[in-house]
């Protein structure tokens, strides 16, 4: 399977890029990284690893996955690392009930312990 977080034009495979770490064998090396596997995370609805790499002081106690959201499109625009926090931007592309949305984030995160942590993001309209 092609992972989630790739165009569809690219032939990286689930098992080379994000399943890692989702089953906790490699943590992410960069916010970056952190950010594609937290978006096939919700392409997956795999809410223990969202809650597991988001930062404590901002997590929600659950995630709720909204029924009939289609994930399909991930671009990263830019990231950015200063020591132990970064800045990532994307565009996310999902449809629901027939109609396509485009989830357009700059992101924070934080590395403690060696892990990067999501923190918290700024959606722009």
């Amino acid at each position: 399977m092609r992972c989630p977080c790739r165009k569809k034009s690219e032939t990286i495979r689930y098992s080379a890029c994000c399943e890692p770490r989702h089953t906790s064998e490699a943590p992410a090396r960069s916010a970056e990284a952190l950010m594609r596997s937290r978006y096939s995370a919700f392409v997956l609805q795999l809410a223990p690893y969202l809650l597991a790499t988001w930062h404590a002081s901002t997590r929600p106690s659950e995630i709720a996955f909204e029924s009939g959201r289609e994930w399909m499109l991930l671009k990263v625009i830019a990231a950015e690392e200063a020591g132990d926090s970064a800045t990532v931007e994307f565009r996310a592309q999902s449809r629901l009930a027939g109609r396509t949305h485009v989830l357009h984030e700059v992101s924070r995160f934080v590395r403690e312990d060696g892990r990067w942590y999501y923190v918290d993001g700024v959606v722009s309209p």
